[in-house]
């Protein structure tokens, strides 16, 4: 393998050109920048206008196979059981302030690779990420088994031990590599990342500071690649031992089948959703409004927890339409240049949901309709008149789309709101708060917010429940996840 360059991108954000950010565009495999085995390239687009902003390389199962052999040396000689949790967590939270640190330059590469807008990013993305990583470096070297009192008494020892896996795949977008590039290192593992082949940018400089932060080499490695190669390669690899993916639940499927196929992986996902918004009518109806606009409309709905299914009770469904219209609108308003002062709502591509709501009946109460002529824009988007067959009720989005229902009761709130094979989370708004805590219990998700939506935040975890996910995110519990347990016996006075 040969080293490869940088690559330098301009930007202007917020009408003030910022210079350039030079970003590798190569492999990053047992510390250093390459080119893949067989050379291949993919151009990057940016979706606000549909022009190229720069081009990656893409690798294949070879390099693969390089990083998992970086991954395992790394492993059985510098990290997991050879290094201290207090010095990896150390690391982790050096990682945390070099992020910190080049904060702007992380945004700007997020909203230019994949249309969201600035502000958003600066407050939510990467303020999150930050506080992701440096919350699992202090869980480093607090990872441990417990001592069992045995039936033989003094006569032994039992104990745990929680281990590392050893070599674990990630195939994620980017906003995910925090969520888990830190239970995974505060843990011991080495980690192989497939970041999207879409938008790879921001887990490309992501890299550069693993290095700085004083990572050895090998402990992370990014391959960029296709699904169907690289991809392919992670969730098949002999010797990579867990699999962590976020996407879709029809390739979150296809890894679980993989796993079963080759090795038995440890496997955890975190797929779609379809997410429910229940709005009773003795709610705050100006808070309810906010609120369930920051469930279904954030990074212009591209969200796995988008609260796209509203469910509105009869009573108060007029006042609701009257404002949440006016929200909508003013959103709609605020599409544009991820990087313009103003923006709220970027680009995304989802047309063919569009269609199909009017072809199935739904009634277009507002947008639906593309926002100008460059890029990928859509206005923000509400269907009324809808049934639970409608494709645009059953399936994910991932866009500015939303559906909204009445409902008579609570009984028949909740049974709706479970009709769907998606599980992910789900957002209850009433003042009667005993209600809206049985609501809250009621509903089959894996998070439910009361009062509120997407107050998502470390020492919490996250996941889903059906064809939503398999494992957790954050907390205590996303440490489980990359961890096995060790059942030690010790004979002190035994004897045969």
């Amino acid at each position: 393998m040969r080293a490869t360059g940088k690559r330098s991108i301009r930007l202007s954000i917020l009408g003030r050109p910022r210079g350039s950010i030079s970003v590798h565009t190569g492999l990053f495999i047992n510390g250093e920048w390459v080119e893949p085995v067989e050379p291949d390239t993919h151009d990057i687009i940016n979706p606000a206008t549909g022009k190229k902003i720069t081009t990656i390389s893409l690798g294949s199962a070879r390099d693969v196979d390089l990083a998992v052999a970086a991954a395992q040396k790394a492993y059985k000689t510098v990290w997991g059981l050879k290094c201290p949790g207090s010095k990896r967590g150390k690391l982790l939270t050096r990682l945390a302030d070099l992020i910190e640190r080049d904060i702007e330059q992380f945004i700007a590469l997020e909203s230019l690779n994949t249309g969201k807008p600035f502000n958003s990013a600066k407050n939510v993305d990467m303020a999150e990420s930050v506080s992701c990583i440096r919350y699992f470096g202090g869980w480093a070297d607090k990872v441990h088994g417990k001592t069992v009192e045995s039936q033989l008494g003094e006569q032994k020892l039992a104990y745990t031990r929680h281990e590392p896996y050893g070599v674990v795949g990630q195939i994620i977008p980017l906003r995910m590599v925090s969520w888990k590039i830190g239970p995974a290192l505060a843990t011991g593992n080495c980690v192989v990342l497939k970041p999207s082949e879409i938008t790879p940018l921001t887990a490309l400089k992501f890299a550069k500071l693993v290095t700085e932060a004083g990572f050895p080499p090998g402990v992370v490695n990014i391959v960029n690649g296709y699904g169907s190669t690289v991809g392919q390669a992670i969730a098949t690899h002999p010797k990579i031992s867990k699999i962590a993916f976020t996407g879709s639940t029809l390739v979150g499927r296809k890894i679980l089948e993989e796993s079963a196929r080759t090795n038995l992986k440890v496997v955890t996902l975190e797929l779609g959703g379809k997410s429910p918004t229940i709005i009773f009518d003795d709610c705050n109806l100006e808070q309810t409004v906010k609120w369930a606009m920051q469930a279904m409309y954030p990074n212009s709905g591209q969200s796995c927890v988008a609260g796209s299914r509203l469910f509105v009770q009869e009573g108060i469904y007029p006042q609701f339409m009257e404002k949440f219209t006016a929200a909508v609108t003013a959103l709609s308003q605020a599409t544009g240049d991820p990087f313009g002062n103003g923006t709220r709502h970027g680009p995304q591509r989802i047309m063919g949901y569009i269609a199909s709501g009017k072809d199935e009946g739904a009634s277009l109460h507002l947008g639906g309709e593309r926002h100008g002529a460059e890029g990928y824009f859509i206005k923000p988007t509400i269907f009324t008149d809808v049934t639970p067959s409608m494709k645009i009720v059953k399936e994910e989005i991932f866009g500015p789309v939303a559906v909204i229902m009445k409902f008579k009761t609570e009984e028949e709130v909740i049974e709706a709101a479970n009709a769907t094979e998606y599980g992910l989370s789900a957002c209850v708004f009433s003042d009667n708060i005993s209600r809206a805590i049985r609501v809250a219990h009621a509903v089959e998700s894996g998070s439910a917010f009361v009062n509120s939506s997407q107050l998502v935040e470390p020492s919490m975890p996250f996941g889903g429940y059906k064809a939503s996910g398999i494992g957790r995110e954050h907390g205590e519990y996303a440490l489980e996840t990359y961890t096995q347990v060790k059942a030690v016996h010790i004979n002190i006075g035994v004897t045969i």
